[in-house]
Protein backbone atom coordinates (compact mmCIF):
# COMPACT_ATOMS: atom_id res chain seq x y z
CA UNK A 1 0.00 0.00 0.00
CA UNK A 2 2.00 3.08 -1.09
CA UNK A 3 0.51 6.01 1.32
CA UNK A 4 0.11 9.68 -0.23
CA UNK A 5 1.18 12.23 1.79
CA UNK A 6 0.68 16.15 1.21
CA UNK A 7 3.84 18.56 2.61
CA UNK A 8 1.31 21.42 2.52
CA UNK A 9 -0.96 22.92 4.87
CA UNK A 10 -2.93 24.88 2.19
CA UNK A 11 -6.97 23.62 2.10
CA UNK A 12 -6.91 24.17 -1.27
CA UNK A 13 -4.53 21.26 -2.42
CA UNK A 14 -6.09 18.92 -0.08
CA UNK A 15 -9.72 19.85 -1.26
CA UNK A 16 -8.26 19.68 -4.85
CA UNK A 17 -6.82 16.20 -4.17
CA UNK A 18 -9.97 14.83 -2.56
CA UNK A 19 -11.90 16.21 -5.19
CA UNK A 20 -9.96 13.89 -7.66
CA UNK A 21 -10.44 10.91 -5.75
CA UNK A 22 -7.73 10.45 -2.86
CA UNK A 23 -7.50 11.43 0.70
CA UNK A 24 -3.97 12.07 1.64
CA UNK A 25 -2.02 12.36 5.20
CA UNK A 26 -1.04 16.16 5.92
CA UNK A 27 2.56 16.81 6.93
CA UNK A 28 3.75 19.94 6.81
CA UNK A 29 7.24 20.79 6.37
CA UNK A 30 7.86 24.16 8.17
CA UNK A 31 10.50 24.90 5.35
CA UNK A 32 11.99 28.29 5.54
CA UNK A 33 10.54 29.63 1.87
CA UNK A 34 12.63 33.11 2.38
CA UNK A 35 15.80 31.10 3.06
CA UNK A 36 15.31 28.75 0.18
CA UNK A 37 14.83 31.28 -2.43
CA UNK A 38 17.80 33.79 -0.93
CA UNK A 39 20.40 30.66 -1.46
CA UNK A 40 19.23 30.27 -4.67
CA UNK A 41 21.05 33.69 -5.73
CA UNK A 42 19.41 37.02 -7.62
CA UNK A 43 20.14 34.53 -10.87
CA UNK A 44 17.84 32.30 -10.49
CA UNK A 45 15.00 31.21 -12.94
CA UNK A 46 10.81 31.94 -11.20
CA UNK A 47 10.43 28.99 -12.60
CA UNK A 48 13.44 27.58 -11.21
CA UNK A 49 12.65 28.78 -7.81
CA UNK A 50 8.90 27.60 -6.93
CA UNK A 51 10.27 23.87 -8.38
CA UNK A 52 13.06 24.03 -5.35
CA UNK A 53 10.58 25.49 -2.80
CA UNK A 54 8.47 21.94 -3.69
CA UNK A 55 11.56 19.82 -3.79
CA UNK A 56 12.58 22.01 -0.46
CA UNK A 57 8.95 21.13 0.98
CA UNK A 58 8.75 17.60 -0.08
CA UNK A 59 12.32 16.35 0.93
CA UNK A 60 11.70 18.13 4.28
CA UNK A 61 8.92 15.43 5.35
CA UNK A 62 10.09 12.42 3.13
CA UNK A 63 13.28 12.57 5.83
CA UNK A 64 10.93 13.19 8.31
CA UNK A 65 8.80 10.04 7.58
CA UNK A 66 12.10 7.55 6.87
CA UNK A 67 13.44 9.11 9.96
CA UNK A 68 9.81 7.79 12.08
CA UNK A 69 9.89 4.74 10.09
CA UNK A 70 13.78 3.73 11.34
CA UNK A 71 12.81 4.75 14.78
CA UNK A 72 9.48 2.86 15.28
CA UNK A 73 7.40 6.13 16.00
CA UNK A 74 4.19 7.23 14.33
CA UNK A 75 0.75 6.13 14.50
CA UNK A 76 0.78 5.31 11.08
CA UNK A 77 3.31 3.20 8.61
CA UNK A 78 4.48 5.18 5.96
CA UNK A 79 7.07 2.41 4.78
CA UNK A 80 5.46 2.42 1.31
CA UNK A 81 4.59 6.35 0.56
CA UNK A 82 5.07 8.75 -1.60
CA UNK A 83 5.47 12.49 -0.81
CA UNK A 84 4.02 15.32 -2.65
CA UNK A 85 5.14 18.86 -2.73
CA UNK A 86 4.39 22.76 -3.72
CA UNK A 87 5.00 26.08 -3.97
CA UNK A 88 2.87 29.00 -6.09
CA UNK A 89 3.73 32.01 -7.18
CA UNK A 90 2.66 34.45 -9.34
CA UNK A 91 4.76 36.11 -12.02
CA UNK A 92 4.13 39.18 -13.84
CA UNK A 93 7.21 41.98 -14.61
CA UNK A 94 9.96 40.30 -13.87
CA UNK A 95 8.77 39.78 -10.70
CA UNK A 96 7.85 37.10 -8.29
CA UNK A 97 5.11 37.18 -5.53
CA UNK A 98 4.06 34.89 -3.15
CA UNK A 99 1.54 35.75 -0.35
CA UNK A 100 1.37 39.15 0.56
CA UNK A 101 2.94 40.10 4.02
CA UNK A 102 -0.19 42.85 4.63
CA UNK A 103 -3.38 44.39 3.22
CA UNK A 104 -1.58 47.08 2.13
CA UNK A 105 1.08 44.86 -0.42
CA UNK A 106 -1.85 43.11 -1.30
CA UNK A 107 -3.32 46.77 -2.18
CA UNK A 108 -0.22 47.80 -4.27
CA UNK A 109 -0.06 44.06 -5.98
CA UNK A 110 -3.70 44.33 -7.29
CA UNK A 111 -3.09 47.76 -8.41
CA UNK A 112 0.01 46.19 -10.97
CA UNK A 113 -2.32 43.14 -11.62
CA UNK A 114 -5.61 44.24 -12.57
CA UNK A 115 -6.50 44.35 -15.99
CA UNK A 116 -3.37 42.27 -16.54
CA UNK A 117 -2.17 39.06 -17.37
CA UNK A 118 0.31 37.14 -15.33
CA UNK A 119 1.68 33.68 -15.11
CA UNK A 120 0.93 31.45 -11.92
CA UNK A 121 4.01 29.11 -11.47
CA UNK A 122 3.35 26.05 -9.49
CA UNK A 123 6.46 23.68 -8.70
CA UNK A 124 5.72 19.90 -7.70
CA UNK A 125 8.19 17.47 -6.29
CA UNK A 126 7.12 14.10 -5.86
CA UNK A 127 9.32 11.67 -3.83
CA UNK A 128 8.93 7.99 -3.35
CA UNK A 129 9.77 6.13 -0.23
CA UNK A 130 9.94 1.84 -0.98
CA UNK A 131 10.00 -0.19 2.35
CA UNK A 132 11.47 2.76 4.47
CA UNK A 133 14.13 4.67 2.03
CA UNK A 134 13.83 6.99 -0.50
CA UNK A 135 14.07 5.27 -3.86
CA UNK A 136 13.20 7.81 -6.29
CA UNK A 137 12.02 11.66 -7.27
CA UNK A 138 10.86 14.29 -10.00
CA UNK A 139 10.18 17.83 -9.81
CA UNK A 140 8.96 19.69 -12.39
CA UNK A 141 6.88 23.26 -12.78
CA UNK A 142 3.59 23.89 -15.02
CA UNK A 143 2.27 27.81 -15.94
CA UNK A 144 -1.15 28.74 -16.29
CA UNK A 145 -1.15 32.38 -17.76
CA UNK A 146 -4.11 34.30 -15.64
CA UNK A 147 -6.04 37.46 -17.02
CA UNK A 148 -7.53 39.66 -14.47
CA UNK A 149 -10.25 41.89 -14.22
CA UNK A 150 -10.25 45.63 -12.88
CA UNK A 151 -12.25 45.20 -9.66
CA UNK A 152 -13.70 48.20 -8.42
CA UNK A 153 -11.84 50.61 -5.26
CA UNK A 154 -15.00 49.49 -3.23
CA UNK A 155 -14.92 45.68 -4.53
CA UNK A 156 -11.10 45.66 -3.61
CA UNK A 157 -11.54 47.32 -0.72
CA UNK A 158 -14.07 44.32 0.45
CA UNK A 159 -11.85 41.61 -0.84
CA UNK A 160 -9.26 43.00 0.73
CA UNK A 161 -10.82 42.82 3.91
CA UNK A 162 -11.87 38.78 4.12
CA UNK A 163 -8.42 38.43 4.33
CA UNK A 164 -8.31 35.62 1.43
CA UNK A 165 -5.73 37.34 -0.60
CA UNK A 166 -2.94 37.82 2.40
CA UNK A 167 -3.30 33.67 2.37
CA UNK A 168 -2.89 32.76 -1.27
CA UNK A 169 0.14 33.15 -3.45
CA UNK A 170 -0.30 36.08 -5.87
CA UNK A 171 -3.14 38.08 -3.52
CA UNK A 172 -6.17 35.88 -5.49
CA UNK A 173 -7.84 32.70 -5.69
CA UNK A 174 -9.50 31.23 -8.43
CA UNK A 175 -11.65 28.80 -6.39
CA UNK A 176 -12.32 31.73 -3.72
CA UNK A 177 -14.03 35.08 -3.58
CA UNK A 178 -11.28 35.99 -6.19
CA UNK A 179 -12.54 34.74 -8.85
CA UNK A 180 -14.88 37.24 -9.24
CA UNK A 181 -11.88 39.35 -10.77
CA UNK A 182 -10.53 36.95 -13.21
CA UNK A 183 -11.46 36.90 -16.84
CA UNK A 184 -10.00 33.72 -17.98
CA UNK A 185 -7.25 31.82 -17.79
CA UNK A 186 -4.80 30.09 -20.43
CA UNK A 187 -3.55 26.63 -18.85
CA UNK A 188 -4.32 23.97 -16.23
CA UNK A 189 -6.60 25.19 -13.98
CA UNK A 190 -5.96 22.98 -10.92
CA UNK A 191 -2.53 24.64 -10.98
CA UNK A 192 -4.04 27.51 -10.18
CA UNK A 193 -5.64 26.41 -7.17
CA UNK A 194 -2.30 24.84 -6.03
CA UNK A 195 -1.49 21.45 -7.21
CA UNK A 196 -1.48 20.82 -10.80
CA UNK A 197 -2.86 16.97 -11.21
CA UNK A 198 -1.69 16.53 -15.03
CA UNK A 199 1.55 17.31 -14.12
CA UNK A 200 1.39 15.63 -10.57
CA UNK A 201 0.40 12.52 -12.55
CA UNK A 202 2.92 12.30 -15.03
CA UNK A 203 5.59 12.77 -12.19
CA UNK A 204 4.07 9.95 -10.05
CA UNK A 205 4.65 7.54 -13.38
CA UNK A 206 7.78 9.50 -13.44
CA UNK A 207 8.70 7.14 -10.08
CA UNK A 208 6.31 4.42 -10.55
CA UNK A 209 3.01 4.91 -9.60
CA UNK A 210 -0.01 5.48 -11.55
CA UNK A 211 -3.08 7.06 -10.53
CA UNK A 212 -5.19 4.02 -10.16
CA UNK A 213 -2.94 2.79 -7.38
CA UNK A 214 -3.54 5.56 -5.52
CA UNK A 215 -7.13 5.57 -6.08
CA UNK A 216 -7.23 1.75 -4.45
CA UNK A 217 -4.92 2.89 -1.42
CA UNK A 218 -5.89 6.48 -0.71
CA UNK A 219 -9.28 6.34 -0.93
CA UNK A 220 -11.31 8.93 0.89
CA UNK A 221 -11.36 8.08 4.91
Amino acid sequence: MTRLVLASRSPARLAVLRAAGVDPYVRVSGVDEGAVAAALGGNASHEGTVTALADAKATVVAESLVADIRSGSGAVDFTSAVVVGCDSMLSLDDFLAGKPADVDTARIRWSHMAGRSGRLLTGHCVIRIVDGAITDRASDHSSTTVTFGTPTADDLEAYLATGEPLEVAGAFTLDGLGGWFVERIDGDPSSVIGIGLPLVRRLLAGVGITVAELWSTNAPR
